[in-house]
């Protein structure tokens, strides 16, 4: 397995979360510093430390990610109404925890351009 990360600890149970989702591939748990009313992060069980480091054969699973996350909001109540996905890449990008992951942001109407 690759480095251990906050979120592998939090996938194993070693820290505590909230999970709202979880499957063989990826698990889904609310953020702790929501930036909306709903804000869950759905992260691969598989890590890849920033999205410019998957592969090609990581193609299949960030497809599935993307569905997994439709079927998240859904569950989540927010499908209808409307909601963002968000994946931060790099310091830069304000990426704080090198595990790739999609925040799920919703339950408000959301601004544009983010801050």
């Amino acid at each position: 397995m690759a480095e251990e990360t906050l979120f592998t600890k939090i996938i194993t149970g070693a820290i505590p979360s909230e999970k709202v989702y979880e499957d063989d591939l990826f698990c889904a748990f609310k953020d702790i510093n929501p930036a909306a009313p709903c804000h869950v992060l759905l992260v691969p069980k598989k890590v890849i430390p920033k999205i410019t480091d998957a592969a090609p054969e990581d193609t299949e699973l960030l497809g599935k990610l993307l569905l997994t996350a439709n079927n998240v909001t859904k569950q989540l109540g927010i499908a209808e109404d409307g909601f963002r996905y968000v994946i931060n890449c790099g310091e830069n990008g304000c990426q704080e925890v090198m595990h790739l992951h999609l925040h799920i942001i919703g339950g408000r109407k959301l601004g544009w351009p983010p801050g």
